[in-house]
């Protein structure tokens, strides 16, 4: 068999211990529902997402259910930019308006989702494009969000508009695309009750849908190893009340803990363990599931 050009000359002796090593984590995860929240620097990298869509084509080959969510905060930004709407934050999030949120919808919905299904069907995988509101899989509820005036020192509701968040999930379009062997991709956008069009932060979405599956591994992909100690090592394993305590004495802080409680919250809703990935390392989610030391922060209950 002859070897594709430029490609590095692997060793029977070395294909074979690799292919032991990863094949019991095969069949353990075989069956299984893995739903990947993808976003981050592996998102604006051509090669990273090329990798990323050949990975997952490979773990649905091996018998791994995936279910990809997908965010887009930067390129929802650049064509608010280019629409001339401008932006307003509150509490570290945006307000979405009735405009806003038509721009939300036709990119998450649109442009972000087809590419990636694009780059996934390119890439042996049947991928196939969704959205909450396709089956009424996610029913959103706006969301509801306080802050502490500096001045007053007292508690006042943000409105952010059309912001939602997961109120119930219905399995039943994804189990039907799964069971077809296809790979959802989904944005994450959903009705309301009400009638109106939510945005729905991707962390948040990715957990309750995995709550919603029992899914055995959520994996949230980032532009970090995962959480790391006070002196910058990465930790490989957490449980939630190490995890709570880390949020207490302030080793984790910042950002990460919203990251975080969403993975204590996809816990309590059955996820058997979830994982913050580096997204940034080539073949993380292969890493992650397939090898002895992974490739991130592992929670567990």
């Amino acid at each position: 068999m002859t070897e594709p050009k430029n490609t590095p000359s692997i060793d029977a002796e070395t294909q074979t211990r690799l292919l032991a090593q990863a094949l019991p984590y095969m069949q353990a995860h075989s069956g299984k529902t893995v739903v990947i929240k993808y976003g981050g620097h592996a998102m604006g990298d051509a090669k990273l997402g090329e990798a990323f869509a050949s990975d997952v084509a490979l773990l649905r080959q091996s018998g791994v259910e995936p279910i990809v969510v997908h965010g887009g905060g930067p390129q929802i930004g650049a064509m608010l930019e280019r629409m001339g709407i401008k932006s307003e934050f509150k509490g570290g999030m945006r307000v979405t308006d009735k405009a806003t949120v038509e721009i939300v919808e036709m990119v998450l919905a649109g442009s972000i989702n087809k590419n990636i299904v694009a780059d996934f069907n390119a890439h042996g995988a049947r991928a196939i494009g969704l959205c909450g509101k396709d089956g009424n899989m996610v029913r959103a509820k706006k969301m509801r969000r306080t802050q502490r005036d500096p001045d007053s020192k007292i508690e006042q509701v943000i409105d952010l508009g059309f912001v939602g968040e997961p109120e119930s999930i219905d399995i039943s379009v994804l189990n039907t695309v799964t069971g077809s062997g296809l790979i959802p991709i989904v944005a994450p956008v959903a009705f309301g009750d009400d009638g109106e069009t939510y945005n729905v932060n991707a962390d948040t979405f990715a957990g309750a849908v995995a709550g919603a599956l029992d899914a055995d591994r959520l994996l949230f992909l980032t532009d970090v190893p995962g959480v790391l100690d006070k002196d910058g090592n990465l930790i490989n394993r957490l449980s939630v009340k190490q995890a709570l305590d880390l949020i207490e004495d302030g080793t984790i802080s910042g950002g990460m803990i919203p990251k975080v409680e969403t993975c204590i919250d996809a816990l309590k809703a059955g996820v058997e363990a979830v994982v913050i990935v580096n997204g940034r390392a080539p073949h993380a989610v292969l890493l992650e599931l397939f090898t002895d030391h992974g490739a991130g922060t592992m929670f567990v209950q």
